[in-house]
């Protein structure tokens, strides 16, 4: 007695469309899950860029109005100190206006002269307590300038070589926490082997205007202790790094960009610039500070002067 049934490997062809409409469902739900968590990243990693250019834009709106602040502010005092100035050159009786007619004589010329003179005098003894009080103080900065308006820094000297063209010229590199280091002539190779100055921490003005000594540009002034035998550079006190700046009690102005060489500043201060008899540097007896970390001073050299 036998039974007829199907083959088992026969399957029913409904079953299989089922399979396969699950599978791609299945299949084009991990597409959209994959795109989704990609699109996350992605946005993610957007906002955080955003973020980014947003602080920068920030910074920049900043420094731009700081410039902005800094450039009126020296305008203004421009404005001021010109006007000053024409106001007293017009009391000082500079521009007296042109004769019409010439004098027809020697005699006639030496008198007209005379009552000119006389009359710039007279002005002159007047100019003095007719000039504001405002423009006195901007004219009174500009004729006696101070030692805030250096720019003196600590800096550590690199490297040290003979000058190329000069038997007593040393041409040094030093570090100013700049990007790059400076290059520096000094006159120091009668005083000291260039051995002892590597590695030394020394003060530098550094906004003076670059200038060729001898062929080799020189982009700072090395500042020295000095007397009748000798010269050293001054030290800055223990602690200090590359870069910090050097200030004065008693003169908390800030240093200019960069000194004008007609105004002759750093030579008019250097009568004020010397060492005490402790070897501290000083002007007019204020010593030059580094803050919170202690004053420069000359290794041996006391109630020296300073160059």
């Amino acid at each position: 007695m036998s039974h007829n049934r199907p083959p088992a490997s026969i399957s029913d062809p409904q079953d299989e469309d089922k399979m396969m409409e699950i599978f791609t469902q299945q299949l084009l739900f991990l597409q959209e899950k994959a795109m989704l968590q990609a699109s996350v990243r992605e946005e993610k990693k957007l906002l955080v860029e955003n973020a980014k250019l947003k602080k920068d834009i920030d910074d920049l709106k900043k420094n731009l109005q700081e410039t902005q602040k800094r450039k009126a502010v020296k305008l203004h005092q421009e404005r001021v100190l010109t006007a000053s100035i024409a106001s007293k050159s017009a009391l000082l009786g500079d521009t007296d206006p042109p004769s019409e007619t010439a004098p027809s004589s020697r005699s006639e010329t030496s008198a007209t002269h005379s009552r000119h003179e006389g009359r710039r005098r007279r002005d002159r003894r007047g100019a003095d307590t007719a000039l504001p009080k405002t423009s006195e103080c901007v004219l009174m900065r500009e004729q006696k300038p101070d030692v805030s308006r250096l720019d003196l820094r600590v800096a550590r000297i690199l490297d040290v070589r003979k000058h190329p063209d000069s038997a007593s010229l040393y041409v040094q590199e030093v570090e100013l926490g700049e990007p790059a280091p400076r290059t520096v002539v000094s006159g120091l190779t009668d005083h000291t082997p260039p051995e002892q100055l590597v590695g030394c921490l020394v003060v530098l003005l550094c906004n003076v205007r670059p200038v060729k000594v001898r062929g080799v540009q020189s982009q700072a002034r090395l500042l020295c202790a000095v007397n009748q035998e000798r010269m050293e550079p001054l030290t800055p006190p223990t602690g200090a790094q590359p870069g910090d700046r050097i200030t004065f009690q008693s003169f908390p102005g800030e240093p200019e960009k960069e000194l004008n060489p007609k105004q002759r500043i750093w030579e008019r201060l250097l009568p004020d610039l010397c060492t005490d008899a402790k070897g501290v540097a000083t002007y007019k007896g204020v010593a030059f500070e580094v803050r919170g970390k202690g004053l420069c001073r000359a290794p041996s050299i006391s109630n020296g002067g300073i160059k």
